[in-house]
């Protein structure tokens, strides 16, 4: 009986905008938004967040407009 020893591959990730059927990000959307910064304040990177490059590109155009009009915070103290 033959064992196999290669580790298990991980899970696909997958784009959540994608899944979800959001093809615009909104700004004033900062519940969506703030799942994609990190406790700083930081916006994630898409290796992290696994969002295509398109999509990533909206939702950091999203994320400093929201930070602009002071729906989302620069930075956290």
């Amino acid at each position: 009986m033959s064992q196999n020893n290669n580790p298990p591959t991980p899970a696909k990730k997958v784009c959540y905008f994608s899944t979800n059927n959001i093809h615009y990000i909104d700004y004033k959307d900062f519940e969506t938004l703030k799942k994609f910064t990190s406790y700083y304040g930081k916006i994630e990177p898409a290796t992290k967040t696994s969002i295509k490059r398109k999509f990533q590109q909206r939702l950091s155009t999203a994320i400093k407009r929201a930070r602009y009009l002071a729906l989302l915070p620069y930075y956290v103290q």
